[in-house]
């Protein structure tokens, strides 16, 4: 894939980033926390917060990230950007509107699936792009789209409701139009992207006896 600009633009935009949201990043664990802790601790707003919760990361990542940051060397972002945002509202639609959604942590194998890319998506990610040499603030942090799509797909897989095609649609997309862009950029992280979207994927199918993939926005 031939991109617009170099390995060294793409982690100069994480750095740019970064310093400027400082502390944020912390925000951001605390609210992963809290939509974690939600699915454990079920109370009368628990699928309300967990939504919310990421729809304000999935905003976040188009209009500050994307549109912001990354349209400053690739104007695809904007595009990128438009459907983040778009992510968050349908979030937000199948919450307050259509209703669909309803999260609880299951000790069952898609419970554990999800569970480990919560977990992956928060503590090992960036620890694996410390390893690559992708050191704070020249680093994805969590936050940004591919660690918190790992993360939203975990999330997702505490569902016990339908899950709705509408809803999954972008996140799968991102999960190979991220891949392909940050490994040839040498974001070797980024390989986990691909597994976990496969992952997801892979359950998706197998739950569909018990919980069937269907509706659309």
């Amino acid at each position: 894939m031939k991109l617009p600009f170099s390995p060294e633009q793409f982690l100069k935009v994480f750095e740019l980033y970064n310093e400027a949201i400082w502390p944020i990043q912390v925000l951001f664990y605390l609210l992963a926390m809290m939509a974690v802790f939600a699915a454990f601790r079920r109370f009368d707003f628990s699928d309300k917060v967990i939504s919310s919760i990421l729809a304000f990361f999935w905003i976040w990542m188009g209009a500050v990230y994307h549109i912001i940051f990354f349209s400053a060397i690739n104007k695809a972002a904007l595009l990128f950007g438009a459907a983040f945002i778009l992510q968050g509202l349908i979030f937000f639609y199948y919450t307050f509107v259509n209703k669909k959604l309803s999260y609880r942590y299951s000790s069952r194998s898609w419970g554990i699936v999800g569970s480990g890319l919560i977990i992956f998506s928060l503590l090992i990610y960036p620890v694996l792009g410390y390893l690559q040499g992708h050191i704070y603030p020249a680093s994805p942090t969590f936050g940004l789209p591919c660690p918190t799509t790992i993360f939203t797909l975990g999330v997702l897989l505490w569902t016990n409701k339908k899950i709705p095609i509408g809803l999954i649609l972008i996140p799968t997309i991102w999960v190979f139009i991220g891949f392909s862009a940050a490994f040839s950029l040498g974001i070797k992280e980024d390989i986990s992207l691909l597994v976990s979207g496969i992952l997801f994927i892979i359950v998706l199918v197998v739950r569909k006896k018990y919980f069937i993939v269907a509706g659309s926005l």
